[in-house]
């Protein structure tokens, strides 16, 4: 296993330490409302960018794991008045059952198709919400979450943990032989299989750590929003997470990362442009990943990292 170099321990560092002393120059807990969405989209980035980005078969179906962690935090606290730290870890295990459940029979299909199974996947799991509206609440949802902490700032500081976490775990495993038979995986999948690499079970596995990351997210996301709707299991958030990971450079896990907090926290700031706001954002998008393919974040901190070096 490689060990992460003492520059990007450094860099990361102070990228963790600046995102949590910035909630504290804020008059108000506008800032930190906003940067507690931002790392938790960078939760489903990175953890979208372990699986996908390793081994080229692209997910569009992301935001079934992150609506299968949130359903699961919005049951057990408001149906069923569980303790609000429970649904973390079981928003973990129901992300990772559906990842079995969908992956097993997808991951073996070739071409487009395990893109577009989990894109149907996350479609009808979004269908059933409202179908079933009954348990789940229809187009409104589920309301009344308990909140894990009272302060949003200790809940902003520990969900930005748990990114760092996140970010350190996965790029540990990109960087050992797991990772590098995934990236084989990737360039050429035939190859591997006649070399005797059990291929389905690897990417199987990938997955489900990629599913637990999200599900965890989706339940953190769930404690903040104090809610949970249908929109969650949309294609609109599979595709955010995507074009967030290919902006920060697919395949870097921390460029994914930090490309989410800085195009949601891009977001937040044209809201002053009314109607053109969307506009902008768009054009910015296009920009960048016409004119930068390989990404933005993670060439940017390899070529400065060449430079100190």
């Amino acid at each position: 296993m490689k060990r992460i170099a003492p520059i990007d321990i450094a860099g990361g560092i102070l990228v963790v330490a600046f995102l949590a002393l910035l909630p504290m120059f804020a008059a108000s807990n506008y800032l930190t409302g906003v940067l507690t969405v931002c790392v938790i989209y960078g939760i489903w980035a990175s953890s979208w960018d372990f699986m996908s980005g390793l081994t080229g078969r692209e997910n569009f179906g992301h935001s079934l794991f992150i609506g299968a962690g949130a359903y699961t935090a919005g049951f057990l606290s408001s149906i069923w008045s569980a303790n609000p730290w429970i649904s973390l870890p079981l928003g973990v295990v129901i992300a990772i059952a559906f990842s079995l459940l969908v992956g097993f029979p997808t991951l073996r299909l070739r071409g487009p198709y395990f893109a577009l199974a989990m894109l149907s996947a996350s479609a009808i799991l979004q269908r059933l919400c409202l179908i079933f509206w009954e348990y789940t609440g229809g187009e409104e949802g589920i309301y009344g979450l308990d909140p894990l902490m009272k302060n949003p700032l200790h809940y902003y500081w520990f969900v930005l943990a748990i990114l760092a976490v996140t970010v350190i775990a996965l790029t540990l495993l990109a960087q050992s032989h797991w990772g590098l038979l995934l990236r084989a995986i990737r360039g050429d999948e035939a190859t591997c299989q006649a070399a005797g690499i059990n291929v389905t079970f690897y990417k199987i596995v990938s997955l489900m750590i990629s599913a637990g990351f999200a599900g965890l997210g989706g339940a953190l996301y769930a404690h903040y929003q104090l809610q949970v709707s249908p929109p969650l299991f949309s294609v609109v958030v599979s595709i955010t997470v995507i074009i967030m990971v290919y902006v920060g450079g697919i395949g870097s896990i921390y460029g994914a990362a930090v490309a989410a907090i800085l195009l949601t926290l891009l977001t937040e700031m044209l809201r002053g442009f009314g109607e053109y706001r969307l506009w902008i954002y768009t054009l910015t998008l296009m920009l960048i990943l016409f004119f930068l393919p390989n990404g933005l974040i993670a060439p940017l901190w390899r070529r400065l990292t060449e430079r100190l070096r």
